[in-house]
Protein backbone atom coordinates (compact mmCIF):
# COMPACT_ATOMS: atom_id res chain seq x y z
CA UNK A 1 0.00 0.00 0.00
CA UNK A 2 1.27 3.43 -0.91
CA UNK A 3 0.24 5.16 2.31
CA UNK A 4 -0.07 8.94 2.07
CA UNK A 5 -0.01 11.90 4.41
CA UNK A 6 -2.83 11.46 6.93
CA UNK A 7 -4.26 14.91 6.16
CA UNK A 8 -4.89 13.96 2.52
CA UNK A 9 -7.48 11.30 3.39
CA UNK A 10 -9.57 13.94 5.17
CA UNK A 11 -9.85 16.26 2.15
CA UNK A 12 -12.90 14.33 0.85
CA UNK A 13 -14.47 14.80 4.32
CA UNK A 14 -13.85 18.53 4.01
CA UNK A 15 -15.52 18.49 0.59
CA UNK A 16 -18.54 16.69 2.08
CA UNK A 17 -18.72 19.28 4.88
CA UNK A 18 -18.70 22.05 2.26
CA UNK A 19 -21.45 20.27 0.31
CA UNK A 20 -23.52 19.92 3.49
CA UNK A 21 -23.05 23.63 4.23
CA UNK A 22 -24.10 24.59 0.68
CA UNK A 23 -27.27 22.48 0.95
CA UNK A 24 -27.93 23.92 4.42
CA UNK A 25 -27.71 27.46 3.02
CA UNK A 26 -29.99 26.46 0.13
CA UNK A 27 -32.47 25.03 2.65
CA UNK A 28 -32.61 28.31 4.55
CA UNK A 29 -32.91 30.38 1.38
CA UNK A 30 -35.79 28.28 0.05
CA UNK A 31 -37.57 27.83 3.38
CA UNK A 32 -37.40 31.47 4.47
CA UNK A 33 -38.40 32.56 0.96
CA UNK A 34 -41.50 30.37 1.03
CA UNK A 35 -42.40 31.45 4.54
CA UNK A 36 -42.22 35.12 3.53
CA UNK A 37 -44.03 34.58 0.22
CA UNK A 38 -46.84 32.48 1.73
CA UNK A 39 -46.91 34.45 5.00
CA UNK A 40 -46.27 31.38 7.12
CA UNK A 41 -45.69 32.25 10.76
CA UNK A 42 -42.63 30.42 12.19
CA UNK A 43 -44.63 29.02 15.11
CA UNK A 44 -47.08 27.40 12.69
CA UNK A 45 -44.29 25.08 11.48
CA UNK A 46 -42.85 24.28 14.91
CA UNK A 47 -43.11 20.50 14.45
CA UNK A 48 -42.14 18.31 11.51
CA UNK A 49 -45.82 17.38 10.99
CA UNK A 50 -46.77 21.07 10.77
CA UNK A 51 -43.84 21.81 8.47
CA UNK A 52 -44.82 18.98 6.11
CA UNK A 53 -48.35 20.35 5.92
CA UNK A 54 -47.33 23.96 5.16
CA UNK A 55 -43.88 23.95 3.57
CA UNK A 56 -44.35 22.56 0.08
CA UNK A 57 -40.77 23.06 -1.18
CA UNK A 58 -38.87 20.28 0.57
CA UNK A 59 -36.12 19.24 -1.87
CA UNK A 60 -33.29 21.00 -0.02
CA UNK A 61 -34.59 19.82 3.37
CA UNK A 62 -34.88 16.26 2.08
CA UNK A 63 -31.35 16.40 0.69
CA UNK A 64 -29.96 17.93 3.88
CA UNK A 65 -31.41 15.03 5.91
CA UNK A 66 -29.99 12.61 3.35
CA UNK A 67 -26.50 14.04 3.91
CA UNK A 68 -26.62 12.54 7.42
CA UNK A 69 -27.42 8.99 6.34
CA UNK A 70 -24.78 7.17 4.22
CA UNK A 71 -22.20 9.95 4.69
CA UNK A 72 -21.96 9.05 8.40
CA UNK A 73 -20.43 5.72 7.36
CA UNK A 74 -18.19 7.60 4.91
CA UNK A 75 -16.76 9.85 7.62
CA UNK A 76 -16.14 6.85 9.86
CA UNK A 77 -14.42 4.98 7.01
CA UNK A 78 -11.96 7.84 6.55
CA UNK A 79 -11.12 7.89 10.26
CA UNK A 80 -10.66 4.09 10.33
CA UNK A 81 -8.45 4.25 7.22
CA UNK A 82 -6.32 7.05 8.68
CA UNK A 83 -5.89 5.39 12.08
CA UNK A 84 -4.92 2.04 10.59
CA UNK A 85 -2.53 3.12 7.87
CA UNK A 86 -5.03 2.26 5.13
CA UNK A 87 -5.08 5.71 3.53
CA UNK A 88 -3.66 4.88 0.11
CA UNK A 89 -4.39 5.94 -3.46
CA UNK A 90 -7.19 3.39 -3.94
CA UNK A 91 -8.90 4.42 -0.70
CA UNK A 92 -8.59 8.08 -1.60
CA UNK A 93 -9.94 7.42 -5.11
CA UNK A 94 -13.01 5.64 -3.70
CA UNK A 95 -13.51 8.46 -1.20
CA UNK A 96 -13.42 11.13 -3.93
CA UNK A 97 -15.73 9.02 -6.10
CA UNK A 98 -18.25 8.91 -3.24
CA UNK A 99 -17.99 12.70 -2.83
CA UNK A 100 -18.46 13.33 -6.56
CA UNK A 101 -21.55 11.12 -6.62
CA UNK A 102 -22.98 12.82 -3.52
CA UNK A 103 -22.47 16.19 -5.19
CA UNK A 104 -24.32 14.87 -8.25
CA UNK A 105 -27.10 13.48 -6.04
CA UNK A 106 -27.48 16.80 -4.20
CA UNK A 107 -27.45 18.83 -7.41
CA UNK A 108 -30.17 16.63 -8.88
CA UNK A 109 -32.33 16.58 -5.74
CA UNK A 110 -32.01 20.30 -5.02
CA UNK A 111 -32.38 21.13 -8.70
CA UNK A 112 -34.60 19.46 -11.26
CA UNK A 113 -35.19 16.37 -9.05
CA UNK A 114 -35.66 13.65 -11.67
CA UNK A 115 -36.08 10.59 -9.44
CA UNK A 116 -34.32 8.02 -11.63
CA UNK A 117 -31.33 10.31 -12.19
CA UNK A 118 -31.16 10.89 -8.44
CA UNK A 119 -31.47 7.14 -7.81
CA UNK A 120 -28.57 6.32 -10.15
CA UNK A 121 -26.31 8.85 -8.40
CA UNK A 122 -27.40 7.56 -4.98
CA UNK A 123 -26.92 3.88 -5.89
CA UNK A 124 -23.51 4.53 -7.49
CA UNK A 125 -22.44 6.51 -4.42
CA UNK A 126 -23.61 3.70 -2.17
CA UNK A 127 -21.61 1.22 -4.23
CA UNK A 128 -18.50 3.41 -3.93
CA UNK A 129 -19.03 3.56 -0.16
CA UNK A 130 -19.43 -0.23 0.17
CA UNK A 131 -16.31 -0.75 -1.95
CA UNK A 132 -14.46 1.68 0.31
CA UNK A 133 -15.55 -0.30 3.36
CA UNK A 134 -14.62 -3.59 1.66
CA UNK A 135 -11.13 -2.23 0.98
CA UNK A 136 -10.80 -1.08 4.58
CA UNK A 137 -12.18 -4.39 5.85
CA UNK A 138 -9.63 -6.37 3.87
CA UNK A 139 -6.89 -4.11 5.21
CA UNK A 140 -8.06 -4.58 8.78
CA UNK A 141 -8.33 -8.36 8.46
CA UNK A 142 -4.97 -8.99 6.77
Amino acid sequence: MDTMDTKTIFLPALAMAVLTCVVWLRLFYVRIGQMKRDRIHPQSVATSAQAVAKLTESRAADNFRNLFELPVLFYLALVVAALNGLADTATLTLAWLFVALRIAHSAIQCGYNKVMHRFYAYAAGGLALWLLWARIGVGLLT
